[in-house]
């Protein structure tokens, strides 16, 4: 909430299915306006807007007082950009919150409203956010630039409130989608999920026939089980009986899906095949693969999860795993490495506080 410019008078929220954009809103509502009837939240799956344009119902909305409209699963309504737009346009003292799959390119394929929005993205919980959650903490996140050159300081004054270890393993498995706090089965819901993101976020919004859904969970499963790894897309074509083209589009469907992270060379990207592909996030390695879960996948999953939300994470060209905006270059270890060169960061993930060049692993994820 305090990233977002509020003056603006449209703002889309971008998110993966399960990181809590409906919750946003509505808490939203009732931080900000509390029982104040000029803010209203509205929901597309309503079956008023089979009958009732959006244009309707902003103007009479005004018309009673209305300043400010918060709209959830935009997706289902079949002009919402245009209708955004004269929205928009005919009722300037009106606010619009909306939200929308991170599949949609709100921007890029929605000209109606691409100069007119500001577009944020709601992430997953950090380490941090986890941990200040779990254990009533209140600790503020640090740049990479702090955390670089500041980290010995940083895990000191953590380390002596809490032990980070006592939270790292629990977020790994379970801490990045906030429904973690419901009383369900968590990797129950969180393979509902999943499918919905298949079936809903990617054919539906790509408009993509159900026959198809078959060789995209099929696919999704074979990348999850080898990542971190090369993609050799001429061998999952025919494993999944489809084009080398079409296997490209489908991994670029659950990227945007926010199921896997493309990792690429510096200066490449989409549509040339990628270095490596990774699972999303830890849970949902532990999802899938759960008596199976490679450290080393472990670490270097949570490292690029906690690093690419606010900074460009490429493959690096040297014996290194990332090169981080073309500047900074790290490994991911499970141990010390006493290596004294200001060339490379190695990122450990057993030790609470680090050493020169050695910083924890688990400090990254108070990068947001």
């Amino acid at each position: 909430m305090d990233e977002i410019d509020w003056s603006h008078r449209l703002i889309g929220i971008k998110g993966c299915r399960g990181v809590g954009k409906t919750t946003f809103l509505l808490q939203y509502a009732k931080e900000k306006f509390g029982t104040d009837k000029s803010c209203l939240y509205i929901n597309f799956n309503n079956f008023y807007f089979t009958q009732h344009t959006l244009v309707e119902f902003a103007e009479e909305f005004c018309k009673q007082g209305g300043k400010t409209l918060l709209i959830d699963q935009t997706f289902k309504y079949e002009n919402w950009s245009k209708e955004l737009r004269e929205c928009y346009d005919r009722f300037p003292e009106l606010h619009i919150v909306f939200s929308g799959s991170s599949v949609m390119r709100l921007i890029e394929d929605n000209p109606d409203i691409q100069n007119i929005v500001a577009s944020y993205n709601l992430r997953g919980f950090s380490f941090r956010e986890f941990l200040n959650y779990e254990a009533g903490t209140g600790f503020k996140s640090y740049s990479l630039n702090d955390i670089i050159h500041n980290h010995v300081q940083i895990a000191q004054e953590i380390c002596t409130q809490i032990n980070p270890f006592d939270f790292f393993q629990p977020y790994l498995h379970h801490g990045f989608y906030p429904f973690y706090l419901e009383e369900r089965n968590y990797s129950e819901n969180l393979l509902k999920t999943m499918n919905m993101m298949l079936e809903v976020d990617i054919l539906l919004i790509k408009q993509i026939d159900l026959k198809y859904l078959s060789k995209i969970r099929k696919l999704l499963y074979i990348l999850m089980i080898s990542a971190p790894a090369g993609p050799n897309v001429s061998q999952l074509s025919v494993e999944i009986e489809t084009s080398r083209a079409t296997i490209m589009n489908y991994i670029k469907y659950l990227k945007d899906a926010r199921l896997l992270n493309l990792l690429y060379a510096e200066g490449e990207e989409f549509p040339k095949k990628p270095k490596q592909i990774y699972v999303q996030n830890t849970n949902l390695m532990h999802v899938i693969n759960k008596d199976n879960i490679d450290k080393e996948a472990e670490r270097k999953t949570f490292f690029y999860n906690a690093l690419h939300a606010k900074h460009k994470v490429n493959l690096s060209r040297y014996q290194n795993d990332f090169t981080i905006d073309s500047q900074y270059h790290f490994k991911c270890n499970n141990k010390h490495v006493h290596k004294n060169t200001t060339k490379i960061y190695y990122a450990v993930d057993d030790i609470q506080i680090g050493n020169r060049n050695e910083i924890p692993l688990w400090l990254f994820g108070f990068l947001y």
